[in-house]
């Protein structure tokens, strides 16, 4: 069911790209502020991933490697990794499906660091997975310095991912985030400090992660879980459990069907 509806959802390159191109067009005659930040980012650009090399790699550029060499490595990757597009088309379509905030496509693509961070990590996880793995450190050592979060190049995750506000979201190395799953600030994906090898959680599909909640260690969360809020899991979480408390215990089942999409944070 939670694929069936997340598929339905799904939009289209050509139409977020229209989209954000009217948007753009519309805000560079009505805020002159942002005038030529919409005509560099959007409208001088062919396609959505020309916008997005270019949005995250005016944010990136700070360092020893310039603006342009990041764009090209963003728009390098985006165009040789289907999978990596449809990730990212998912991404977009999450955020402004379960995000009340979101009240158009541009707006994470333009404001939304929890965005730019997942969308980063995918390059670094692309540039990690062919064995550039000083470049892909690299991205990831300026993702945790610009948008404060910190994501190991080697972790995975699918596509839909909601990563709301995104401060202080950490995931070590051997984490594993399944497709559409939504997750707070401050969550931490962490290992227990004394393990080696495969040391982090994997968090199936579905799963809602409250802000603050720290999944500790080799556990998985099942799909459609629900964590609450600060909470400390470190066991396995069964699929449709809600868990709380410190450290996590079961409270009921998950009375919401799909949690990551319905994004309720009661317990009951």
């Amino acid at each position: 069911m939670l694929q069936t509806i997340m598929d339905t959802i799904k939009v289209s390159e050509e139409t977020i790209f229209g989209s954000v191109s009217k948007q753009a067009a519309e805000i560079s005659q009505t805020d002159p502020l942002l005038k030529r930040l919409m005509e560099e980012v959007v409208l001088s650009r062919q396609n959505l991933w020309e916008v997005l090399a270019a949005r995250i790699s005016r944010k990136l550029g700070v360092g020893a490697i310039d603006e342009s060499e990041i764009y090209q490595m963003f728009l390098q990757t985006f165009l040789k990794d289907e999978s990596m597009r449809d990730k990212i088309l998912r991404d977009i379509s999450a955020i402004k499906y379960r995000d009340p905030a979101c009240s158009s496509y541009i707006d994470p693509i333009m404001y939304f660091k929890g965005f730019h961070a997942i969308t980063t990590h995918r390059v670094s996880h692309a540039l990690w997975n062919v064995g550039m793995r000083h470049s892909a450190y690299y991205l990831q050592s300026l993702a945790s310095d610009v948008f404060g979060v910190d994501i190991h190049p080697a972790a995975k995750f699918g596509g839909g991912i909601l990563l709301d506000h995104a401060t202080s979201f950490v995931a070590g190395e051997t984490s594993v985030v399944d497709d559409n799953v939504s997750i707070l600030h401050e969550v931490t994906l962490g290992g227990t400090g004394n393990e080696t090898g495969d040391r982090h959680p994997k968090v199936q599909s579905g799963v809602l992660i409250g802000a603050g909640a720290k999944l500790i260690g080799n556990i998985t969360i099942g799909k459609c879980a629900k964590i609450g809020a600060g909470s400390v899991v470190l066991d396995d979480v069964p699929p449709h459990t809600t868990v709380a408390g410190v450290p996590a215990r079961p409270i009921s089942p998950t009375a919401d069907s799909e949690p990551a999409l319905e994004m309720n944070q009661k317990l009951d």
